[in-house]
């Protein structure tokens, strides 16, 4: 049997801030040597698992940020590490792999929720610039990104391991069938309740040999997968020249002020769930989402106020 490791931070047991996963801040350095080590403990823990369960080769990817993380003098030595960035198939580096003879199972290590998706630690889609990824129309994380990939070549995901927000959204995207390793309930982006990293490790190590010796079906797509860019832009002095005459024929008409019939129901999705964590401290909130607050009222002066509220909540992270 041959097995394939990704191994991600954001999910590992222990981590709720950025301070623990970034090996680019001086600043937190200190903070990140310390989890890079309990990561690279989850990683080992896998391994020993698909070992015990009669793996005949095991290929690491380290998965996280420059994807140089994983402590090689500690690795375990019956793992092969794929390191270093960038790498074509990033995450997945590897898992396209025909020779000698390709791979029977995937193992997603430390992987976290998908962009917006509430109480969940440290969520994002491959980087905080990404607002939502589909694939056929279902928002989709790393998780289904690199779940993809794999079916495509025959792989299928037996296990991820990470807080109970990635373990539903495995279930949902992946079907019963998936393991699940829940090393921490989230409360927050930035706030969780995790086992010990040493429980952890025993947890994921256990999992995994119990997990290959069932069979598991690839995560495949129904085709056609298809991504859609739509931008278009007129040039400026066109821009400008429009503008000046559609205000010309405008201001010799009558208008009427815009005014909304009560009751007001305001709705603000925030691009972070850290954003929305802060906004809905505002009284009279509610959070209806990962990324959702409301607020609603008879009097949109009021909604107004509440919406300057949210806004300068958000901004406090």
């Amino acid at each position: 049997m041959r097995v394939y490791i990704s191994v991600d931070m954001e999910g590992v047991a222990g981590v709720v801030h950025e301070s623990q996963t970034d090996p680019t801040d001086p600043a937190c350095a200190a903070e990140y040597a310390r989890f890079r080590r309990l990561m690279t403990a989850e990683a080992n823990a896998a391994v020993e698992g698909a070992v015990a369960a009669g793996a005949t080769r095991v290929v690491v990817n380290d998965s996280h940020w420059f994807m140089r993380n994983l402590l090689a003098e500690e690795l375990h030595q019956a793992a092969e590490l794929v390191a270093g960035d960038p790498k074509p198939r990033s995450m997945v580096q590897g898992i396209d792999e025909q020779e000698p003879s390709g791979f029977d199972a995937a193992l997603f290590i430390g992987y976290h929720a998908r962009a917006g998706t509430r109480h969940a630690i440290l969520d994002h889609t491959y980087a905080d610039r990404i607002y939502e990824v589909r694939l056929n129309g279902k928002p989709v994380g790393e998780l289904g990104i690199n779940a993809a990939f794999a079916g495509v070549h025959g792989v299928p995901v037996a296990l991820v391991s990470g807080d109970s927000a990635l373990a539903s959204e495995a279930k949902d995207l992946l079907g019963g069938g998936v393991s699940t390793v829940v090393v921490k309930h989230a409360v927050g982006r930035h706030a969780a309740r995790s086992v010990a990293p040493a429980l952890a490790c025993g947890m994921i190590r256990d999992e995994v040999t119990r997990t290959l010796k069932r069979k598991h079906a690839p995560f495949v797509l129904q085709p056609p997968i298809a991504l859609e860019v739509d931008a278009r832009s007129v040039a400026p002095a066109l821009a400008c020249g429009m503008i000046r005459d559609e205000v010309t024929r405008t201001l010799k008409r009558k208008h009427a002020p815009f005014v909304l019939p009560p009751p007001i129901a305001l709705e603000v999705d925030f691009a972070q769930t850290i954003h929305a964590d802060m906004a809905e401290l505002c009284p009279g909130a509610t959070r209806m989402g990962g990324r959702t607050v409301a607020f609603s009222h008879v009097d949109y002066r009021e909604v107004f106020r509440v919406w300057r509220v949210l806004l300068n909540l958000s901004g406090v992270v």
